[in-house]
């Protein structure tokens, strides 16, 4: 984690016109004129903001004139985490919000597939679809708290599902098809949903993949569905086969009510997103209407700018909390952006074009595929991209290389918002403000009403070093709990185990003298992959059953310029060798059973694998070691049953080093 010499260079100032634009101008002449508070600076506000956390969401509360049908007896229950409460007594709805934004001058979304040409849709009829699914699902007897689970590509179909669901008040929960069998029913069953819609397949990179045998199979896991929705998506006519399914046509034209929204308490839960953790099945987090509205209006709002007639876009999948941001979108009045398929077809520049072809100002991407365009000499200069106002990273941290060739390549005047969250809160702790500068390999700031910090091993604050990201006081987005997890262990183990009553994130981060942020990876052995992170444990479970290993280790390194290492390390049983052959029926296995992006770099042999005297994978501190951390830091050989295991990763450690 030794520091880039690029950081630090300022490459972009916001002027007097572009500040006196942005949302966030307007938010805080507002508190000037409703609260008689004045803020010299960003670094000014978000110091209120944190120091008196009940104003500053009240004030959120106000400005975006939020509807609740009830009024809320406080704005939070206490400042000591976990088990506060926001906004008690308040009922509202996150759709209607969304709806309120209605408008016949723009399109509520515009929609591109790798087979589909671009299409806008209505406001008029995304609202008559949503009424129709809404009607149709209260009339199969969906209620409020009911799961509705979704195994859809990022399409039109998606969003109108989720609406629905929200409408009534009902749990919405998506998986991309592009997920393997395993991976789908280790998140679903644990949600017990009564519902499912699905596509019959996909087409990704020019390929089109048939799933309609793994939907079968799906839909005989899932003991608690009473309906299915099917949605011909590969294949007009697709050949489903299952017993009392409805096709989406049908529930389109059935008869309906116009669309009504559901009044439901504040943490009433909205949808349930999966982050996996390094044991166990994947942690089923749960979100609620309010806490998600709230800090959604705030985000989108006044830290992404996003504006009435805007186009928004972030690549994504409905597996990725990153599409629960594009439905945010429309919170802000602006038209989200949908597309379906690969980022690299017919090439890598696709993702310019779109921009140019939809007129796009916010485009939001990967370090992964910034690194992409570097390495396959991507020219966005030859699309007109002079609607592009911003440009997002986010997924895993945007290397100072990066930086230099967006500006370099796409546009000098450019607000370049490189951000960090996570599927734990559905949104950004830290991330952009568009009244500041950009320095390369940076940060802007932290976001407002979040008390970020970072923590030395003693859990002490400390600046312009290396630390532990913290959130050291409550946020309303923070999951009201995980699904099925008796006495909130998961929840409690997953956040507060190494400082009590502080939510320990899994980054390292270092927050320089002015504000600005360094992420520099994952602290824990989450493999974080194009934005889309596993856990280690899944890519296990695809391996348990191959007789040849014994034992296997995986690890996800960040690398410099924005690359990303997933090596796996695997014992082999006796007799066994490594060639080919194996190493190809191992990346198989884990491409069908959970995700094909998660496909390891490299597979090495390794005598041994290092364990805690407790029987745990000792990941963290091997991905420590690897990343150059001294081995009297990274672990305590004391605490190891097999301490010489760590000898191999030695020769591997340095060869990273070199690179």
């Amino acid at each position: 984690m030794q520091q880039n010499p690029s950081e630090g260079k300022l490459l972009w100032t916001p002027d007097s016109k572009w500040i006196e634009a942005t949302n966030l101008h307007q938010y805080c002449e507002w508190l000037k004129h409703k609260h008689k508070l004045s803020f010299a600076n960003y670094d000014e506000l978000w110091q209120w903001s944190i120091d008196f956390p009940e104003k500053f969401w009240e004030s959120i509360w106000q400005y975006f004139e939020i509807k609740s049908y009830r009024p809320y007896n406080h704005v939070v229950s206490s400042q000591e985490m976990p088990g506060i409460h926001w906004f008690e007594g308040a009922t509202l709805n996150y759709a209607e919000h969304i709806f309120r934004k209605k408008s016949d001058e723009r399109p509520a979304f515009l929609y591109e597939s790798e087979t589909h040409p671009l299409e806008a849709i209505s406001w008029d009829e995304l609202e008559e679809k949503t009424a129709a699914l809404a009607s149709w699902l209260m009339a199969a007897g969906i209620r409020k708290g009911d799961r509705i689970a979704a195994f859809l590509p990022n399409t039109p179909y998606a969003a109108i599902g989720f609406f629905a669901a929200a409408s009534i008040g009902a749990i919405w929960s998506s998986c991309s098809p592009d997920f393997g069998f395993d991976s789908v029913i280790d998140r679903f069953k644990q949600i017990e949903p009564t519902v499912l819609l699905t596509v019959d397949g996909y087409t990704y990179n020019g390929k089109a993949f048939d799933k309609t045998e793994e939907v079968r199979r799906i839909c005989k896991a899932l003991n608690s569905l009473q309906e299915v929705i099917g949605i011909p998506y590969l294949s007009d006519k697709p050949e489903f086969n299952i017993s009392g399914l409805s096709l989406w046509e049908e529930v389109m034209n059935s008869a309906h009510e116009p669309l009504q929204f559901e009044a439901l308490p504040f943490d009433h839960p909205i949808w349930i997103l999966y982050s996996s953790g390094t044991t166990g099945i994947p942690k089923a987090i749960t979100h609620s209407h309010g806490g998600v509205l709230i800090e959604h209006l705030k985000l989108m709002t006044l830290q992404n700018d996003c504006r009435e007639g805007d186009r928004f876009f972030w690549y994504s999948t409905t597996g990725w909390m990153m599409w629960n941001i594009v439905m945010a979108s429309l919170l802000s009045g602006s038209t989200g952006i949908l597309y379906d398929g690969s980022l690299a077809y017919p090439d890598i520049n696709k993702l310019w074009a779109l921009a140019e072809q939809t007129k796009m100002n916010s485009m939001g991407i990967s370090a992964g595929f910034v690194t992409a365009c570097m390495k396959q000499g991507a020219n966005p200069g030859q699309y007109d991209l002079s609607a592009l106002r911003m440009i997002g990273s986010t997924g895993s941290p945007l290397a100072p290389e990066g930086f230099d060739w967006l500006y370099d390549k796409v546009k000098k005047d450019l607000w370049l918002v490189s951000l960090s969250g996570g599927t734990d809160v559905c949104s950004a702790f830290v991330g952009g403000a568009p009244t500041l500068p950009v320095y390369s390999g940076e940060i802007q700031c932290r976001a407002l009403g979040c008390k970020i910090e970072a923590y030395d091993s003693m859990g002490e604050p400390v600046i312009n070093e290396v630390g532990e990201l913290v959130l050291s006081a409550p946020m309303p987005s923070m999951p009201v709990f995980f699904w099925n997890d008796p006495g909130n262990e998961r929840y409690l183990n997953s956040y507060f185990d190494m400082f009590p009553g502080i939510w320990r994130h899994g980054d390292w981060v270092k927050i320089t003298p002015r504000g600005s942020l360094i992420i520099y990876g994952r602290s824990d052995a989450t493999l974080n992959r194009q934005g889309i992170r596993i856990g280690s444990s899944e890519i296990y479970r695809a391996l348990d059953d191959l007789e040849e290993i014994k034992d296997s280790l995986i690890i996800g390194i960040e690398l410099p310029g924005g690359d990303y290492y997933m090596p796996l390390f695997v014992m082999l049983s006796k007799k066994q060798k490594l060639d080919e052959q194996l190493k190809k029926k191992i990346k198989t296995r884990i491409r069908q059973k959970f995700s094909p992006r998660h496909i390891p770099d490299e597979i090495m042999e390794i005598p041994d694998i290092p364990y805690t005297l407790s029987g745990k994978k000792m990941e963290t501190p091997v991905k420590r070691f690897l990343q150059g951390m001294p081995l009297e830091k990274a672990v305590n050989l004391g605490s190891l049953r097999n301490p010489d295991a760590f000898n191999y990763f030695e020769e591997i450690r340095n060869k990273l080093l070199e690179k």
